[in-house]
């Protein structure tokens, strides 16, 4: 969604709106939290699940005005959050550095990829990602599918979401993995 658009939206509504910045990390767009002051209503979540690599954790954050926390920390239960959790989640942000570099090689990874599946004719279309995955609507899915799983090579099928017909989703991985990928397509294709 357009960042205007939420902006329209919270100062129009009568009520909270919660913005899911779990991928904020590889988007090109600056995160909401920098509207917090002007809207009151919002409420801005991000997870350690993506970028950091720590989704076994389930630890996230909720950015909003201290009213909005106030309340949340009425209903919340008292130790959402175990102990090793906030000290695996406390040693990671003292590596900020290294999580960064993975955000760039992912980023960088991401564009190769984007470039590498273009080449592909059973490829029709590759959707904009502000992810660390691509959507790609390709002739086959099921067939592209399985022959990537016969190849030990696990993506999404999302040919059965609603807005996603025939549609793979790919992570990006390393530059080994993403090269795996494409050879493997490549021998897909001939």
């Amino acid at each position: 969604m357009r960042r205007e658009s939420i902006i329209e939206i919270a100062k129009g509504f009568n009520g909270i709106v919660i913005v899911d910045e779990a991928y904020i990390d590889f988007a090109n767009e600056q995160s909401m939290t920098a509207e917090l002051e002007l809207l009151p209503n919002l409420v801005v979540l991000q997870t350690f699940s993506k970028a950091w690599g720590m989704a076994g954790l389930r630890v996230g954050l909720a950015f909003a005005s201290s009213e909005i926390i106030d309340l949340m920390n009425r209903v919340k239960p008292p130790y959402n959050v175990s102990g090793i959790a906030q000290r695996a989640v406390v040693n990671a942000l003292d590596q900020r550095d290294t999580v960064k570099g993975w955000i760039a090689a992912a980023l960088v990874q991401r564009a190769v990829l984007n470039e590498s599946l273009a080449q592909f004719e059973f490829v029709e279309k590759i959707y904009p990602s502000n992810a660390n995955f691509i959507l790609i609507k390709v002739t086959d899915a099921n067939a592209i599918y399985r022959f990537l799983v016969d190849n030990k090579i696990i993506v999404r099928n999302r040919s059965n979401v609603e807005l996603c017909g025939g549609c793979l989703r790919i992570t990006v991985g390393t530059v080994e993995e993403n090269e795996r990928l494409t050879s493997a397509l490549a021998r897909y294709s001939e």
